[in-house]
């Protein structure tokens, strides 16, 4: 009597990501959070869950809150944390009118 025993071997490709840089935050454009850093995220080949071979890295800039994420090669960068829009200076002490669609959420002001 021949006993056949089943073992599993999982393998695919794994992704970490690992935040680097001076951690200057910049503005997500989709929660508009200021928690958007400067990241490292590479590709890695794994079997039974042991990193082996590299297969590819790059730089992105990614959202702590929301993980919206892009490359740093792209035409696209996030505006920095506490700049105005536009690389301005805003008039009236940094904030916009209130009512407006701004930091009041469009009530009135009482």
């Amino acid at each position: 009597m021949d006993i056949f025993f089943c073992l599993p071997i999982l393998f695919g490709c794994d992704g970490k990501v690992k935040q680097e840089g001076d951690g200057t935050a910049y503005v997500c454009p989709r929660c508009h959070n200021a928690s958007v850093v400067t990241c490292k995220s590479r590709k890695v080949f794994s079997v039974c869950f042991i990193p082996l071979i590299p297969m590819k890295a790059k730089h992105i800039y990614q959202c702590g809150i929301c993980q919206w994420a892009v490359d740093q090669d792209s035409s696209y960068k996030p505006q920095r944390a506490g700049a105005p829009p536009g690389g301005g200076q805003m008039m009236g002490g940094g904030y916009p009118p209130q009512g407006q669609g701004g930091y009041g959420g469009g009530y009135p002001n009482k």
